[in-house]
């Protein structure tokens, strides 16, 4: 039956060419005779209202409406976008009433998830949405498919948004002239970034690129899972057939996925061959069981039909006719010298006709030129295996766009910029937001608590710290804890239907070590205490109902099936054991050099039923490997790179209807040489704060400043922070020699957190701060924190203040000793120039928290009057995690001018001037030192076992030339010698 009404919306929406304007007035000249009331607006009130799932003028309006959310640059609004402001505008100009204004914003909400940050040069704009609204067959196929997987409307609109950023950053496959662009996708560590490339390369292909090349891995099972992936999800049954008749059992021997339990119900239908569609067909030259190893048809593997043979293949006219070929390899020396070899045949006359796009994933990982320069022969770069034959590859596709991909981006962004060979992200570098739904750094880190020293929610709820290796390891109590938790699997799975799906596959990951002898002893062990904990017998139950009321029942999710008692769980302990034990063997070790150590059927998630093991392993089980289904996570390995420790981080990622569940057992002190221990927990909390600094510099320097960028990729390395001196952000054959000398930051906390150890250092600071404290005024001031959106209370805390000239302020930074100076030294560089060009600061409010507490202790300075001690935690080697307190901050931000004057708060009102900054100074002291109670003496504390420790904010945009910015020297090749200076405002 055929939906006129949505036909009509169809073409309304089409003739408005993506920008609104009156629905009725288009309707009306559009609707045929005999439809006179598809212009009416109550009919399309009554349809919306009415709608189920699935409903096409829903979702027709849901993507219409979500795209004018999102649009960046507008003519027709003035409103930024994703505010109720732009939808407000969207339905004036379209002439909606009041009453379908709300129906609307009920099935369609207002897009205010943060998007993707970009960093680019500027773009040349040849992918508009009505560029992609065009030609969209694949892209729509794929969106209807994620749909139906039970994708929200709000999560196809992320992916769409930032898969469109990457496409319209590529060359126009159309341009005469070739260009390859070079660009980065960060996404967070299973995050979903193959969704991600899956739908550029949808996108990509509708406008027009011809040979996709995905590099999917260095193992074949990884290569598998991703060609799996796209045939699934993008190529689709009637690609992979082939005109093949599926009922035929004749026809369909040697096609793919015949023996695959999701086919074809799970694989998209196109619902005929494309090319009989209109569209085109895509010809895969890889299959799911076979890599690449050689163009089967030689040449005419890479032959194009063309409508027009005297014109190029890039010619639109032929173009948008010819089919497309999609190829999945292993980043693999023999296989890519294969495919090198193939495409040297064919010659450079039609190779240079082909727009190409090659996506690299897991792009940190053998992709980078790893040779030391120094001893490169003269005017010759020397280039590893994989490094020489993507640039090779590169080299014979003129039109080749590379694109990697990574959740760990620091060593492609510390590739050589002027190596125009190479694979550095030139041209854009984009970081995807954190997804809807993924559990990742907030979920086992709390990022933002007031006391350090208190464990917080995130961790108390996930967390298991490993401290005694000699008494109690906890390895039984994370077993216990693997049944535990599939028993409440198989409950919830009982008692609610739907999440069933969800529960296939049930795994723990055990990681201690990158040796594959103590793979084998410790899979041994477990085996040995798997079959020694007596899950059948009651002293087995008594133990696992203790961890369940204990742990499991008090941080359980209210809104998800949980038993009651042990005793309702019970009877799916002993279907959770025989599901682990299954195959005689609750235990698969993964490691090893060669695919054959991989080809285990417990390993392949995609065709075995129900995977319930646990995997014990090493740097196999890291990068790029999904294990689905990760409940229980057992990690003791310590690494000196803050980018391999990340991917180790398998614990992070989608967890639906089991989330609550998840435990990860960490060692918090972990031996590191003869005398000193790591800890892994504090480690991770400081790459992924490094992380997220990394992130959110980004974020602040991606808007256009009058249509240009602030800052091209190039300018990107200096952004890598490193907070554990022990903890390098990439190896150091990846890092690139960039040096920031500036960062302008008017409105911005600078917060120093690497302070020194030495007794002598610290008893010099405290004489640095002696006469600033001396002017400290006796009588308190209260200031007052407010909740953020008028919500929960308010809270007040009393204050010393002082008011300090710039100029004595910068001498006081000045003589301080500093544990790492080199982080300091770009600010100060910034505060060093008190103009409005600078940081346009007079002075600075002084101010030092008095709280009052239970734990609160006041002692005295030399010098000084009584002060509150504070504590604070130092990393491994002597840097803090956080200076301020979360608390302190609003009223100084107040004094800054960051934030807007309040009443509330009168104390900042009273200090607040145009060109005053504010200081929050805190005399630390670290909890392994002892209680600051057991350090005063008579009312006063040694200076060498206080940190006074300052978070200072300069005024904000006091100054009219005052502009946030950056200001990097940086090393390029093709300038040998030249230091590169390059302010940014």
């Amino acid at each position: 039956m055929t939906d006129h009404l949505l036909l009509l919306h169809r073409d309304v929406l089409a003739a408005m060419r993506h920008r609104p304007r009156n629905f009725a007035k288009l309707a009306f000249a559009l609707a045929d005779d005999e439809e006179p009331t598809g212009t009416d607006q109550g009919n399309f009130r009554d349809r919306v209202t009415a709608a189920g799932a699935g409903d096409g003028l829903t979702a027709l309006w849901h993507r219409t409406l979500t795209g004018w959310d999102l649009a960046e640059q507008t003519d027709w609004s003035t409103a930024p976008p994703r505010t109720d402001e732009r939808r407000t505008d969207a339905y004036d100009r379209l002439g909606f009433d009041t009453t379908l204004r709300k129906i609307l914003n009920h099935a369609v909400p207002v897009f205010k998830e943060p998007g993707p940050t970009i960093i680019s040069t500027t773009p040349t704009w040849w992918y508009s949405r009505d560029t992609a609204a065009v030609r969209s067959f694949y892209w729509t196929a794929y969106e209807q498919l994620l749909r139906r997987k039970g994708w929200s409307d709000a999560a196809v609109a992320g992916l769409d948004e930032a898969s469109h950023a990457v496409v319209e950053r590529l060359a126009d496959p159309t341009r005469p002239d070739a260009y390859g662009a070079r660009g980065l996708v960060v996404g967070y560590v299973q995050s979903g970034k193959t969704a991600n490339f899956t739908g550029v390369t949808a996108k990509a292909i509708d406008a027009g690129y011809r040979l996709v090349i995905v590099l999917g891995g260095t193992l074949n099972l990884l290569r598998g899972q991703t060609q799996r992936r796209l045939d699934m999800e993008l190529i689709g049954q009637e690609n992979i057939l082939r005109g093949a008749d599926p009922d035929d059992p004749e026809a369909v021997i040697g096609v793919d996925y015949q023996d695959d339990e999701d086919w074809p119900e799970k694989f998209v239908s196109h619902r005929g061959r494309p090319s009989a569609l209109g569209a085109f067909d895509i010809e895969r030259l890889t299959t799911r069981d076979n890599d690449y190893k050689s163009l089967a048809t030689g040449i005419r593997a890479l032959e194009f039909d063309k409508q027009v043979r005297t014109q190029p293949l890039y010619a639109p006219d032929n173009l948008h006719r010819a089919a497309a070929r999609v190829m999945v390899v292993k980043k693999n020396k023999s296989v890519l010298s294969k495919l090198i070899t193939d495409l040297k045949k064919i010659g450079g006359p039609l190779l240079s006709e082909i727009p190409t796009l090659i996506i690299d994933d897991e792009s940190d990982q053998a992709s980078v030129n790893t040779t030391d320069p120094k001893k490169w022969e003269e005017g010759k770069v020397t280039r590893t295996a994989i490094n020489g034959q993507l640039s090779q590859l590169l080299g014979l596709l003129p039109r080749a766009q590379y694109v990697g991909y990574t959740a760990t981006p620091f060593a492609n962004v510390f590739v050589d910029p002027g190596d125009g060979d190479d694979i550095f992200p030139r041209d854009f570098l984009i970081s995807l937001p954190r997804p809807t739904g993924y559990m990742g750094v907030q979920d086992f880190h709390d990022l933002d608590r007031a006391d350090e020293s208190a464990v917080g929610s995130a961790e108390r709820a996930h967390v298991r710290g490993i401290y005694d290796d000699t008494h109690d390891d906890r390895l039984s109590e994370a077993l216990d804890a693997f049944v535990l938790t599939g028993a409440l699997k198989l409950y919830r799975a009982a008692h609610a239907p739907s999440l069933e799906s969800h529960f296939r596959h049930h795994t723990m990951l055990v990681h201690e070590s990158v040796r594959m002898a103590e793979h084998a002893a410790l899979a041994l062990r477990i085996s040995s205490l798997w079959h020694q904990a007596g899950y059948t017998s009651q002293e087995g139950h008594t133990r696992l109902a203790a961890l369940f009321t204990s742990d499991f029942q008090r941080f359980a999710d209210d809104g998800l099936p949980t038993p009651a008692s042990y005793e309702e769980l019970r009877p799916h302990v002993s279907r959770a054991r025989q599901l682990i034990n299954s195959g005689g063997t609750p235990v698969l070790v993964v490691n090893g050099d060669t695919e054959r150590d991989y080809d285990q059927p417990d390993l392949d998630f995609d065709r075995t039923p129900n995977v319930w093991k646990i995997l014990v392993g090493g740097t196999k089980l890291s990068r790029g490997f999904t294990v689905e289904g990760l409940t229980v996570t057992y990690y003791r390995r310590r690494t000196q790179q803050a980018d391999t420790l990340m991917q180790m981080g398998r614990w992070f990622g989608f967890r639906p209807g089991y989330r609550d569940l998840v435990r990860l057992y960490i060692g918090r002190a972990e031996p590191a040489g003869r005398t000193r221990t790591v800890d892994l927990y504090e480690a991770f909390e400081a790459i992924c704060r490094d992380e997220e600094t990394f992130r959110a510099q980004l974020t602040r320097y991606a808007t256009l400043v009058d249509g240009k960028p602030q800052v091209t990729p190039a300018q990107i390395p200096p952004l890598v922070s490193q907070h554990l001196s022990w903890l390098k952000p990439s190896a150091r054959n990846k890092m690139f020699n960039a040096e920031l000398v500036e960062i302008c930051s008017p409105g911005e906390w600078i917060e120093p957190t690497a302070y020194p150890t030495a007794p002598a250092d610290l008893r010099h600071n405290a004489e640095v701060w002696r006469p600033a404290l001396a002017s400290l005024d006796p009588d308190p001031r209260v200031f007052v924190t407010l909740p953020e959106g008028d919500q929960g209370s308010y809270t007040r805390y009393p204050a010393r203040t002082a008011v300090l000239r710039h100029d004595q302020l910068l001498g006081i930074m000045r003589e301080l000793a500093w544990g790492r100076p080199d982080l300091l030294n770009p600010h100060m560089k910034y505060l060093s120039d008190a103009s409005d060009a600078g940081c346009a600061t007079d002075d600075w409010v002084l101010i030092l928290p008095q709280t009052s507490g239970v734990t609160s202790v006041r002692a005295e300075l030399p010098g000084t009057g009584p002060l509150t001690l504070v504590q604070r935690k130092r990393n491994a080697l002597g840097v803090f995690n956080r200076i301020s307190g979360v608390s302190h901050r609003q009223s100084a931000e107040r004094i800054a001018g960051r934030r807007p004057l309040c009443e509330d708060d009168p104390f900042a009102t009273e200090f607040h001037q145009p060109r005053r900054g504010a200081l929050l100074l805190y005399p630390t002291v670290d909890p392994s030192l002892g209680a600051p109670a057991k350090l005063v003496t008579q009312g006063a504390i040694d200076p060498v076992k206080v940190v006074l420790a300052a978070a200072l904010i300069p005024p904000a945009g006091a100054g009219g030339g005052q502009v946030t910015g950056l200001r990097f020297r940086a090393k390029d090749s093709t300038r040998s010698g030249d230091v590169v200076i390059s302010t940014v405002g």
